[in-house]
């Protein structure tokens, strides 16, 4: 049977099981053998990771605009006027190409843990939340679009990759999902 296993990684984890440099990796988190990644998350961006054991899974995860949809939850700089929520929703252009249409709307300020370190606050620039959901996965994305209407992300958690959320998992906890095996 396939493992996929639900990590919430912390800010500051690689994406990786092995580092040069000596920074936090997955295996400082989770013992399971024979499991990596079903796509990453920057290392300053924290939430759900999923992993596999299955090569066949993992693609079926990260196919480029076919694999799970990724719903990410951004602390941006200002307050987003609709406007520029509806650019963010019909797509911006990063390197020449427009980004698929999105899902965005205001959000409420999440019931988060700590983030060690803290972000930057600026006395004179309030910030706010806004949802993102995206079906695409381009090199800090989320982070490049908000940016791209003037709402620089100020950190960035990943709240759900398909059906699976953070729900009921801790920073820089795992659990298993159900139908899987393991540990």
């Amino acid at each position: 049977m396939t493992q996929l296993i639900l990590f919430n990684k912390p800010y500051g984890v690689l994406t990786r099981f092995t580092d040069p440099h000596g920074r936090r990796t997955l295996k400082d988190y989770i013992p399971i053998p024979h499991v990596y990644p079903a796509g990453r998350l920057d290392l300053d961006s924290e939430g759900l990771l999923l992993l596999t054991d299955s090569p066949r899974l993992a693609t079926l995860i990260t196919r480029p605009g076919q694999g799970w949809p990724k719903t990410y939850w951004a602390q941006v700089e200002g307050v987003p006027s609709d406007e520029a929520l509806s650019t963010l929703a019909r797509g911006v252009s990063l390197d020449g190409k427009t980004t698929r249409r999105a899902r965005i709307a205001r959000l409420a300020e999440p019931d988060l843990w700590p983030r060690n370190p803290p972000i930057r606050m600026r006395l004179t620039v309030p910030t706010s939340w806004i949802t993102l959901t995206l079906s695409e996965g381009r090199n800090r994305q989320v982070r490049r679009m908000t940016a791209a209407v003037g709402h620089p992300t100020l950190r960035l958690v990943r709240y759900s990759v398909g059906r699976y959320t953070l729900e009921g998992l801790a920073s820089g906890r795992y659990r298993v999902a159900e139908g899987s095996h393991g540990a």
